[in-house]
């Protein structure tokens, strides 16, 4: 899961709210959802700016329970691939948690993302919705 997602579930004004609303559900049922803890501090950087400190912490609090979303902790190897990707696709404006996020994807052979960005199909990602 990607951070445009997770603002798009929070954020009622988002332009990709309703289908993120939609498809969340049918997500959690099928599959295990991973995020990384980079894709957590973004989001909640991003929601506390967008939809206030309330909004933010109940990310927090409702990851924090959740038994279908693991979170992933960034690790130097991760980060070496992901520095990696940065330098090779330098005509890109992948940020560092995207990268990490394609290394720890490639690493954990998966194939698709509940994601808005445009990147993940750059890299070869099957983007869901």
């Amino acid at each position: 899961m990607d951070t445009g997602a997770w603002i798009a579930l929070a954020v009622e004004d988002d332009a990709h709210h309703e289908e993120a609303v939609q498809v969340y559900p049918m997500l959690l049922r099928k599959y295990p959802l991973v995020t990384t803890n980079l894709v957590v501090a973004e989001t909640y950087i991003l929601l506390r700016r967008e939809a206030g400190h309330g909004a933010a912490i109940e990310f927090l609090e409702r990851l924090a329970v959740s038994p279908r979303i693991r979170k992933v902790y960034s690790t130097p190897e991760l980060e070496r691939e992901a520095e990696e990707i940065l330098r090779r696709y330098r005509d890109q404006d992948f940020s560092y948690t995207d990268a990490v996020s394609f290394a720890l994807m490639k690493q954990k052979g998966i194939r698709e993302a509940f994601a808005f960005d445009t990147h993940f199909r750059t890299m070869g990602f099957l983007l869901i919705p």
